[in-house]
């Protein structure tokens, strides 16, 4: 009875040592500031929603956020930064659809986010809308598909950068309705909708805010938006559905990640003050005039839909022999 007596206290021992050793995230996270990567230059879209969201982070978290950009390689740089960093929370990074679902099919990044990294949340959409220019004659997006059926060849259509979104969501309906036009990248928005208004290419999938300025005037025409539902600043504009392609939607998304094997209860701190930040009236009407959307899915939803998201990207590109050298 004695030896069994003491070989329970040892074992008591033994575990309330373990416990004292252990780390527990959740009761001391964060001790200290957090840095936040932006894989794209200061001053753009990833760097205006991540300093209206961290006020409200800061004040949920209790610790100073230090953003970051990190540019280069198409996002690729800061990405494989943060996913190759320390998995304790205190390095994060912000990026957008490409870096998370589309870039590992395009060119060589060296790591699969998807296994490299663990999502936190969605930070934002951008719904892209199909511009086009008036010299071809269709109000819709369905029209200008007809246009390009009976004048193979003889279409331009743009995109920001090639292996976005913006581009294999053209090239998956030039696959799947057997379109003959040619894409034309740019070297982002404004060049690609400067291009647009000057007719040198007849088509440009972009963010509502890129190119609404011109509609009033009647130098551009929106054919269709790429989302579920049509945009309450686009009400006349037809969804991609409606134009007779359904399941068709494209939207690039920023969201946020921290480096595989982070602690969930980490995760979960992070995910809780972004949640709060996005439900912050001052961060609503912001994103309401840069033309973002306030995330649909939760977090879990977002998470668990990047695997699917990417194998639809992955066989466009396969198809369309899309490679970024």
């Amino acid at each position: 009875m004695r030896r069994l007596g003491l070989a329970r206290i040892a074992s008591s021992a033994a575990l309330l040592l373990l416990c004292l050793m252990s780390p527990a995230p959740a009761l001391d996270y964060p001790d200290k500031p957090i840095r936040v990567v932006l894989t794209y230059t200061a001053g753009g879209v990833s760097d205006g929603i991540m300093r209206l969201l961290a006020p409200k982070m800061e004040e949920m978290l209790g610790q100073k956020i230090i953003i970051e950009a990190k540019p280069g390689a198409a996002g690729n740089i800061g990405t494989i930064e943060v996913a190759k960093s320390a998995p304790d929370g205190y390095t994060l990074v912000v990026t957008a659809t490409n870096n998370f679902v589309i870039n590992q099919f395009t060119m060589k990044m060296g790591i699969d986010p998807l296994t490299a990294l663990a999502p936190v949340a969605k930070l934002a959409d951008v719904p892209l809308v199909l511009f086009s220019n008036p010299s071809i004659p269709a109000n819709n997006f369905a029209e200008f598909m007809d246009y390009v059926k009976a004048n193979p060849a003889k279409v331009n259509f743009g995109s920001p950068a090639a292996g976005t979104v913006n581009h294999l969501l053209l090239e998956r309906v030039k696959q799947t309705r057997g379109l003959d036009m040619q894409h034309v990248p740019f070297r982002g928005s404004p060049q690609g909708v400067m291009a647009l208004l000057q007719n040198e290419i007849q088509l440009f999938t972009v963010g509502y805010a890129a190119g609404v300025g011109h509609l009033k005037d009647g130098k551009l025409r929106a054919l269709a938006v790429a989302s579920d539902e049509r945009l309450p600043e686009l009400p006349d504009t037809p969804t991609l559905a409606e134009s007779g392609l359904p399941g068709f939607t494209g939207a690039n998304w920023w969201g946020m990640a921290v480096p595989a094997g982070t602690p969930e209860p980490v995760i979960g701190k992070l995910r809780e003050a972004v949640q709060a930040a996005l439900k912050e009236p001052n961060v609503i009407a912001r994103y309401r005039t840069l033309g973002l959307g306030i995330p649909k899915q939760s977090p879990s939803q977002w998470a668990a839909g990047l695997k699917a998201e990417a194998e639809l990207w992955s066989d466009t590109v396969k198809k369309g022999g899309v490679v970024i050298k």
